[in-house]
């Protein structure tokens, strides 16, 4: 079975709520899809990566976008835009890029130099001047202890709380928890100015509705089969990188869930020798478990764990958009590489919505719609 096509049934359907979604930092839109699902109205995006935002348009083309670096957009605009949508309740989402925080940068002495570390100060503006009834911020874990004094995060939650926001509230998560078919966590946070507000309650594992974690074969188990290199003549995006013959030969060697350890001694590469990391790249994922965390090169044999379990290939951009949880009829603009990058960087659609439909029930609650 494939989740992608009835998960919606098993979350129940979905009705407008009338709330208005802002959502920075967009990338193609897996937030926003989730927003979308769970009735809210996305009214505006930012991003300043071109493919990105002609991904964007394909999904959401009566959208407001803003095609721009946020430091260089006027906060005016945006309260403007807010206005307009009130009485409404207005929703901002602010998912930075998350890189300067992931461990392989947090380990750099230089890290706090990145200029993409305050993006999320940048994003506070726009929040205290525009007051939104709701945030909500998505990002790796390792953006709680980037700095010694945990800036950017220390500095925005400041501020929060000096506009008027309960909270708030945040968590590192796991993903499956969510019904995201992905052994990743991520860093969680939500603020309201109409009381106190938790993170979603799980959904998926033990002591929830849903007692079993999704796994690479209910995503993905019924794709028809591909070779490396090729693309299906009618399932769009169903395309897989090509691999040369000595990763064809080392993919053949390695069996479902395995990866380089499995390899005869011919098949390795120097640079693994004697070292105790690298164990995901060159792997197999395990159909009946959750894959490893998708990254900007999920579609890559050779930078994780992100070979087909059974086909000789590494998975393709429809199966890595599925892992995202984004649906089939999701469109990607761009090259493979680009497409890959979009779809790693991502809010896991299922994950954006739990929130979605978990924030509707507290406006309800709290009269607000």
């Amino acid at each position: 079975m494939n989740r992608q096509r009835d998960y919606r049934t098993d979350h129940g359907s979905a009705t407008g709520s009338g709330l208005r979604v802002f959502d920075f930092f967009s990338g193609c839109g897996g937030a926003s899809r989730g927003f979308e699902d769970a009735g809210m109205e996305v009214v505006f995006a930012l991003d300043w990566d071109p493919d990105a935002r002609e991904t964007f348009a394909l999904n959401f083309p009566t959208t407001t976008f803003e095609p721009t670096d946020i430091r260089d957009l006027s906060v005016d605009i945006v309260h403007d835009l807010v206005a307009k949508q009130r009485p409404n309740p207005v929703l901002f989402c602010g998912c930075a890029p998350c890189q300067p925080f992931t461990k392989h940068n947090t380990t750099r002495p230089k890290r706090h130099e990145d200029e993409r570390v305050p993006l999320l100060l940048e994003f506070l503006r726009f929040t205290q001047r525009c007051e939104p009834d709701i945030v909500f911020v998505e990002n790796v874990p390792g953006i709680q202890n980037v700095c010694p004094d945990s800036e950017p995060l220390s500095g925005f939650l400041a501020g929060l709380k000096e506009a008027g926001y309960h909270g708030p509230t945040f968590a590192s998560v796991p993903l499956k928890r969510y019904g995201v078919p992905q052994g990743r966590r991520r860093f969680l946070l939500l603020a309201s100015r109409h009381g106190s507000l938790d993170l979603p309650p799980e959904t998926h594992g033990p002591g929830t509705p849903n007692p079993d974690y999704d796994t690479v074969r209910d995503w993905i188990g019924d794709l028809p089969k591909i070779a490396a290199g090729e693309t299906h003549p009618t399932i769009q995006h169903h395309q897989a990188a090509r691999l040369s013959e000595l990763n064809l030969t080392r993919i053949r060697a390695t069996e479902e869930g395995g990866g380089n350890r499995d390899w005869p001694d011919e098949l390795r590469l120097k640079c693994h020798e004697n070292v105790t990391g690298y164990s995901d790249v060159y792997g197999r994922m395990s159909w009946d478990r959750p894959a490893s965390g998708l990254t900007t090169r999920c579609i890559s044999y050779s930078n994780g764990r992100f070979g087909h379990p059974e086909q000789d290939r590494a998975i393709s951009v429809r199966e890595a958009a599925l892992l995202q949880t984004f649906p089939m009829d999701f469109q990607f603009a761009g090259n493979l590489s680009s497409m890959a990058r979009q779809i790693g960087n991502a809010v896991p659609v299922r994950l954006a919505e739990a929130v979605g439909r978990h924030v509707t029930a507290h406006l309800a609650q709290a009269g607000v719609i």
